[in-house]
């Protein structure tokens, strides 16, 4: 280290808020204006906790000939690399960066070391769990587990892995003989984890522990949250809790605060339902539903419109259970039925704020179903769900909730159903003939699927699922004239859609043999989230 200490008193006689590009022309040392991750030594990531990489803002580099360059940003990080020489045993050398590149390098680098829950779990001692959970305190960041005690790492390394994998649930189920930890990625369920049962309450109890609840308590079903960092991602965790025969299980609930939200091009409409629905949302006044089961993308679809019709020109309000996603320039407002701030309640606020549009989260009862119609016929555009099988069955639902039907015959603009199906994975996706039996099962006949079909084989980047992601399907029930006087009429459901298909409505059934055909994703899955009765 003679000549970095050598380099350094070289230094001295500059400013020490010189520019790392500077610094590096004056000690004729490289300069990296960004950091490839495959530039980033795996042997660095090992060896230097995350903590002291953010505090000090260096990074290990692979050099040439298998030596470490240390990244700095700044002169003030120069003795840090004498720090790391120790830690790694072996010499480094310098090079400046920018603060940006080198935050990102470490986020990068520390994310990828994923994959790790497993050996964690092979390691856990129950009577190291049981200390460590009387020492548990609330964790910053998940990427930085080096101090961490067992448990409290292993919580850690299970939502880490569920990160990185995109899952949007993590359930902690228990069995009589052992605990499963499972992750819901794409819509499905997989088991990935088996942590030895005596150490159940301890990870259900580091659970609690995150989510502010009461640990004590095991025989009542509880609720909670907590907000995680993961590198440079602020992840909302949404923490239930339930008494079952074999102790508690836990379901967390992942929102990643800062995803990026879909705009409605991107969500997989056809040119057809997307024109319209555009059309539908730029209209003054009415009422706009979507509907599906949970789990359908519904809140993503709303959260896509509001930001088209965002403007500076409107007052957009909204009213959410939970607020999944910030919306510049647009007031959310979150219901707590706890605190008395229903969505009725709060509607009947939200009316007094002079709005332009409504978006209210879900009608779930008469009251909401009232006020909702009510503010569509006075001039605001209200967006909301609704949980139906179909387009038409909104109607149903909210006659069914006392809505009459002239009032809604004259508020409803528009009912969009859909489903969400996984797309086939670009990475082992090949072509596929379905035997007889399963054009039987699907409902469908080869004519239909003469267009051929797609299918993925499973690999690693799937999970050797086949699949890898998701996207809509559509249906989209515009109300004319004459679907309005059959509103009018408390026509049926079925009534209804036939009518609309006559007058040349898309199903839900009819999308998804389209994007089959497109190999996009595949008739199995069609049939699984379509419905019977479209088949």
């Amino acid at each position: 280290m003679n000549m970095l200490t050598a380099q350094f008193e070289k230094a001295l006689a500059h400013r020490k808020d010189v520019t790392g590009a500077a610094l590096a022309d004056v000690l004729n040392v490289p300069f990296r204006e960004q950091i490839a991750a495959q530039d980033v030594s795996h042997e660095f990531v090992t060896m230097v906790p995350i903590s002291f990489a953010r505090r000090h803002r260096v990074i290990g580099l692979c050099g040439e000939g298998g030596a470490v360059q240390i990244a700095l940003c700044d002169l003030a990080g120069w003795p840090v690399a004498e720090r790391v020489s120790k830690i790694l045993d072996r010499p480094v050398c310098v090079v400046f960066s920018t603060p940006e590149a080198i935050q990102k390098a470490i986020n990068g680098a520390y994310q990828r070391q994923d994959g790790q829950a497993q050996q964690v779990i092979d390691e856990l001692d129950q009577d190291q769990a049981v200390a460590a959970l009387q020492r548990a305190i609330d964790n910053e960041d998940l990427l930085d587990v080096d101090d961490k005690a067992p448990v409290i790492k292993l919580v850690n390394k299970v939502l880490l892995d569920a990160v990185l994998q995109r899952a949007s649930d993590v359930h902690v189920q228990p069995y009589e003989d052992r605990v499963v930890v499972r992750l819901r990625i794409d819509g499905i369920l997989h088991d990935v984890y088996r942590p030895p049962k005596t150490v159940q309450e301890e990870i259900i109890s580091r659970i609690k522990v995150m989510g502010g609840m009461n640990v004590a308590e095991r025989r009542l079903a509880q609720d909670g949250r907590a907000t995680v960092v993961v590198g440079d991602r602020l992840i909302d965790l949404r923490v239930s809790t339930l008494p079952t025969t074999f102790g508690e299980r836990a379901v967390i609930r992942l929102l990643d605060k800062s995803a990026r939200l879909y705009s409605l091009a991107e969500l997989g409409m056809p040119p057809g339902i997307l024109a319209n629905f555009r059309r539908l949302i730029h209209l003054d006044h009415g009422l706009i539903l979507v509907t599906g089961p949970t789990g359908s993308g519904k809140s993503t679809t709303l959260y896509a419109a509001l930001q088209e019709i965002n403007s500076t020109q409107m007052n957009i309000v909204t009213l959410e259970d939970p607020i999944e996603y910030r919306l510049p320039g647009i007031s959310q407002t979150q219901v707590s039925d706890k605190k008395g701030m229903t969505f009725a309640s709060g509607l009947r606020h939200v009316l007094r704020q002079d709005p332009d549009i409504i978006m209210i989260g879900e009608i779930r009862d008469s009251d909401t179903a009232h006020l909702a119609i009510q503010s569509a016929l006075t001039g605001h555009l209200v967006l909301s769900t609704l949980h139906t099988n179909d387009a038409a069955s909104a109607v149903a639902r909210l006659l069914d909730l006392g809505v009459e039907p002239y009032l809604l015959a004259s508020s409803l603009l528009g009912s969009l159903a859909q489903r969400l199906v996984r797309r086939i994975c670009p990475h082992c996706r090949r072509t596929y003939a379905p035997a007889a039996d399963e054009l039987a099962a699907w409902g469908a006949s080869r004519e239909e699927l003469a267009a051929g079909c797609f299918v993925g084989e499973g690999c690693p980047r799937c999970l050797h699922t086949g699949y890898r992601e998701r996207l809509g399907i559509f249906e989209l029930l515009t109300v004319t004239e004459p679907v309005r006087d059959m509103i009018h009429d408390r026509a049926k459901s079925s009534t209804i859609k036939t009518a609309a298909i006559a007058d040349g409505m898309t199903t839900l059934r009819a999308d998804g043999l389209t994007k089959v055909h497109a190999g996009i994703t595949t008739m199995a899955e069609v049939a699984k989230v379509a419905g019977r009765d479209e088949f």
